[in-house]
């Protein structure tokens, strides 16, 4: 089935769409078995990316719906130390919800109206009966209310039947007045240990008109802290709301969990300071939050990080909880400044591990019999210490006299240097000199640039980068070879015609040390733009050419390294492609995603010699051309489209680029192997890697310090809550010079038979990179409507569970409650599900979508983060401004949060967009832009002109500074309010509706609410 749809596609009668779903169609009404028909109604796709099977949410009674949308909001907002925030908001369950502190502030009581007149009030009693049974359980036929509430969140509203009940809302400023009025009553909400703030909205027939003020309540139960906020709303300071920020159901976003504000509160605990790794540590800093790691024996959470740092004892809490369980791996995580570099310990000395499974010694294992022998977490056997690593413990099971004198028992990560040594690292140059790329005229400018990069690495002092090995070759519909071997006088030039069984007669002098070979590739440079063309092009050039070139130079040298192509001929495809014929001739969506057989068979290869592709395309190509991505990230590399490089941004950024992939420390040959405690198993591995017979061993071409894989746990039997539990990684990988190392991670975790201790320490961020990298895998065999249906319920049973076995009893039906450490876990979820791979959009082509799926796949948890949920930066409109340009000042990703007045940075790993306002000051625009004019300012891409003026210098140098923390290069794109390319822009604004019909984030966390309590009545 297509994931688009036309809107007219999707209004189904609802007999039909039972049907669809499995359910007998002719079925009589009856009760429902679990109460979560919302699953399937509360649709937050667009109209055009549903099913037929699907409804929408649809409106029964528009005098209803116009009346709900204009009454005022009753929420209540409790964050407590027990990590549990709750909300009030209004369901079909409660009409009202009255602070206890609310009467001695004089505040009116909120009444939540009826429906409108010729609606009969809901009978919670009589509505629907819900036998015991249990929350998850599949639903019967679908139970028709006498009253429904139906409204889509994305698209037209049509009339249909969805059983959904009303919910009651609080009375608006222009309520009906037909609408009775009840009488109020008192709730308490009471929780363990409970300290944060409870908000309400002032009557709109309140005399007084008050600012949001802070009070502490005189009645407080136990040790629960709360703080009451009366927020009435002046009509004269209303401020506008953009269209898309609007709330279908009149939510307030500015009550909503603020993810700014969570990532603000994490920095102020623990920016720039130490966080101390300990065995069964705390919950950890945030991954956004810059702070210096000391390991004793845990290791750093930037090289591990768990979904949860308490772990379930059995498998059924674990199921209970309906969040997963894992880690973030990043083996080759970058040491921030102020850390000590991870140690470094020969093989002969270090302390052998595990013999039984092959885990690496840690600090997590358990030594016995005075040192003799050492009990393994992971396989839960006993092994000997050879007599050569033989020290004594203090007691018979204490730790070794000589731990601190050994990385391997004292740290949680080290790394260990193999005796034997491999070929080196090569640098492989591949250049398109067909009849397009000589008539393309960037041919000059690109091995200019490569003549750069490798005159910066020659004269590098002591370093090992002057060592690299180095080859070129050139190729059109053949391949050329060039004998770089300093002994010759001059390169010799070897022509391959046969490429179809590519065999290299000779293979001295294809990769030679650079510093013995500098003149020769100089000497070659120069005459590759005076190259003539010698064969038609037309028919293009596959992309596999050159990929075999180079793949058969390395393989004939046994040596791992880069590839370098540098492409401007048009793609071909490479036989046979799923891709297309799944596309335009089936009915799974999932089939673009996936790569083509002789890609993937071309992709192992480069795994197995450990050949990282990055391929420079240097022209436009065409949209129904072949992608040629998945070969170079499957093996590692990376995809790099220019314009023929003819704009200065376009070449600033080729350079760039060029730049880091030579210098970035990379890993070859990598095979990365996980152990977890024996009660335990890894049952999936989500990232960019070819995958292999088993989720716990994974094999890469090249890894750097971005490499991020999402790693998932599941219970064997229960765990020992004494022994808690362990989790290691060891990368086996060769460097630059081919030394073969092994970096092993532990990371060592509690458990507890409580779902609530569970609940407290996950993270919204690490669940948001989880579900990323697991759905943006799952879309090479799963519909993308399936996928975004799944995300959706997941989060649902995830609040349900915690609102129904953690929360107090005393919460009442109106009230979203959710754990402290997941408050942005719905705005992440939300961006997720409406972004351009799982819900595609009019003016998204299907190479874009290939390229940013692959590119947020590559990032880690940091740039994952800020991908769904971009910086926005307000900058300076002066000098003399009070507040320089600072990352951590952002602001709420929302239109509500750009005002005319002023200039906004947007900061995403693979996006920087300058807003600028009509009304920004002409001094403004002359010391930024050097123009005074706003309607002479240019839109789209663009550089900042280089002035000798404050605000310049801070600007550029913010700029500068946020593009040094992704891991390509990216252009300064200057939007202009009110400008056609605005939608850029809004793509961003995530807490808004997105231009491609996703959800806005305050509907969808109603909807989250809605669903998570019909799963309990």
């Amino acid at each position: 089935m297509m994931d688009a749809l036309s809107a007219n596609q999707s209004r189904t009668p609802g007999h039909q769409w039972a049907g669809q779903n499995g359910w007998s169609a002719a079925s009589p009404p009856g009760p429902l078995c679990n109460p979560l028909p919302s699953f399937q109604h509360l649709s937050l796709g667009s109209p055009s990316d549903q099913r037929p099977g699907h409804d929408h949410l649809q409106v029964s009674n528009h005098g209803c719906l116009s009346d709900l949308r204009n009454h005022s909001q009753s929420m209540v907002f409790t964050d407590n130390a027990e990590l549990s925030v709750q909300h009030y908001i209004p369901d079909a369950h409660v009409s009202h919800v009255v602070p206890a502190a609310s009467h001695e502030r004089n505040l009116p009581p909120c009444s939540l109206p009826l429906m409108n007149n010729g609606s009969q009030p809901s009978n919670p009693q009589g509505a629907s009966a819900y036998p015991p049974h249990s929350p998850y359980q599949t639903i019967s036929a679908p139970f028709h209310p006498p009253y429904s509430h139906h409204v889509a969140l994305n698209g037209p509203q049509s009339l249909q039947q969805t059983p959904i009940s009303p919910p009651s809302f609080g009375q608006g400023a222009d309520q009906n007045p037909q609408c009775a009025r009840q009488p109020a009553y008192q709730k308490n909400v009471e929780s363990p240990v409970s300290a944060g703030y409870v908000h309400t909205s002032a009557s709109p027939n309140s005399p007084i008109q008050q600012q949001p003020q802070w009070a502490l309540p005189s009645q407080s139960r136990g040790n629960t802290k709360e703080f009451v906020s009366s927020a009435a709303v002046q009509d004269g300071n209303i401020t506008p709301q953009s269209p898309n920020s609007e709330s279908r159901y009149g939510l307030d976003p500015e009550l909503l969990p603020n993810a700014v504000k969570v990532i603000a509160e994490d920095r102020a605990e623990w920016g720039g300071k130490v966080f101390v790794s300990e065995p069964f540590s705390q919950l950890p800093p945030l991954a956004t939050t810059s702070c210096i790691v000391e390991d004793r024996g845990n290791t750093s959470p930037f090289a591990i990080r768990s979904l949860s740092y308490c772990v379930p004892c059995e498998g059924q809490t674990a199921l209970l909880s309906r969040l997963p369980l894992g880690a973030l791996v990043t083996p080759l995580s970058k040491q921030n400044a102020g850390e000590e570099p991870v140690p470094l310990c020969k093989e002969p000395e270090c302390v052998l591990g595990c013999s039984c499974c092959g885990a690496s010694m840690c600090p997590a294992m358990g030594w016995q019999d005075c040192g003799q022998r050492f009990y393994c977490p992971f396989c839960g056997k006993l092994s000997e210490v050879p007599w050569q690593h033989y020290q004594p413990t203090n007691g018979v099971e204490g730790a070794r006299v000589d731990k601190d004198k050994r990385p391997e028992l004292s740290v949680g990560s080290y790394e260990i240097l193999h005796s034997q040594k491999g070929e080196p690292a090569a640098l492989l140059l591949a250049i398109d000199v067909s009849a397009s790329a000589l008539r393309g005229g960037h041919l000059e400018f690109v091995t200019q640039q490569i003549h750069s990069l490798l005159t910066s690495l020659n004269s590098e002092d002591g370093d090992s980068l002057s060592d690299v090995r180095v080859g070129l070759m050139t190729y059109d519909s053949r391949i050329h070879l060039y004998n770089l071997s300093p002994a010759l006088s001059r390169p010799h030039m070897l022509v391959i015609m046969e490429t179809e069984d590519l065999q290299l007669p000779v293979t001295d002098g294809l990769l030679v040390s650079l510093k013995d070979c500098i003149h020769s590739i100089d000497s070659v440079l120069e005459l590759i733009p005076q190259f003539s063309a010698e064969c038609d092009d037309s028919s293009g050039v596959p992309m596999e050419l050159p990929v075999r070139a180079g793949l058969a130079i390395l393989q004939a040298l046994s040596s791992p390294g880069k590839l370098l192509i540098f492409h401007t001929a048009s793609l071909t495809e490479m036989g046979h492609t799923s891709s297309s014929s799944g596309f335009f001739g089936s009915n799974k969506p999932k089939s673009i995603f996936q790569p083509s057989e002789p890609a993937v068979s071309l992709a192992k290869e480069c795994v197995r010699q450990g050949c990282g592709v990055h391929l420079f395309v240097l022209s436009q190509q065409d949209v129904g051309g072949a992608w040629p991505g998945h070969i170079p990230y499957l093996s590692g590399g990376a995809l790099h489209t220019y314009s023929h490089l003819q704009g200065e941004l376009d070449r600033e950024r080729f350079t760039t680029d060029l730049k880091r992939i030579a210098e970035t420390h990379t890993g070859y040959k990598a095979e990365l192997r996980m152990f977890v405690s024996k009660d335990l198993r890894v049952s999936g591995c989500y990232g960019l890697f070819l995958p292999g017979p088993a989720p716990s061993q994974v094999v890469m071409a090249t890894l750097d310090q971005w490499t991020t894989l999402a790693v998932e746990l599941s219970h064997t039997r229960g765990l020992d809550e004494k022994r808690g539990v362990a989790i290691q990684t060891v990368l086996s990988y060769s460097t630059r010079t081919g030394d073969r190392r092994t970096r092993v991670h532990t990371l060592t975790l509690r458990c507890s038979p409580h779902l609530q201790d569970a609940f407290r320490h996950f993270q919204a961020q690490t669940l948001l990179t989880f579900y990323c990298k697991k759905m943006y895998c799952a879309v090479l065999e799963r519909p993308l409507q399936e996928l975004r249906e799944e995300l959706q319920t997941e989060v649902t049973e995830a609040l349900a569970s915690y609102r129904k076995h953690c929360s107090s009893a005393s919460v009442s039906a109106g009230q979203l409650v959710l754990p402290q450490y997941l408050r942005a876990l719905p705005v992440y979820i939300n961006s997720l599900r409406k972004s351009e791979v799982l819900l595609p959009g009019l003016r998204n082509s299907i190479h874009q979508r290939l390229q940013q799926r692959c590119q947020v796949l590559a990032l880690d948890t940091s740039g994952t983060v800020t991908h769904f949920y971009p910086l926005l930066l307000p900058l300076p409109l002066s000098a003399e401004d009070s507040i320089p340009p600072n990352p951590e000042q952002a602001l709420r990703c929302r239109a509500l949060s750009l005002e005319p007045r002023g200039l906004y940075l947007v900061h995403a790993p693979l996006t920087l967009l300058l807003w600028v306002g009509t009304q920004v000051p002409a001094s403004t625009l002359v010391e930024l832009f050097n123009t005074s004019c706003f309607s002479a300012l240019s839109s789209g891409e663009t550089k900042l002109p280089v002035l000798e003026n404050p605000l310049s210098l801070s600007v550029r140098s913010l700029v500068d500074t946020l593009n040094s923390l992704v891991p390509c290069a990216r252009k300064l794109w200057v939007v202009k309010q009110g400008d056609t390319c605005e939608e850029a822009l809004q793509r961003h604004l995530v807490e808004d509706k997105s231009p491609n019909g996703g959800a806005s984030y305050a509907d969808f966390l109603y909807h989250l609410h809605i669903n998570s309590v019909r799963l309990l009545q």
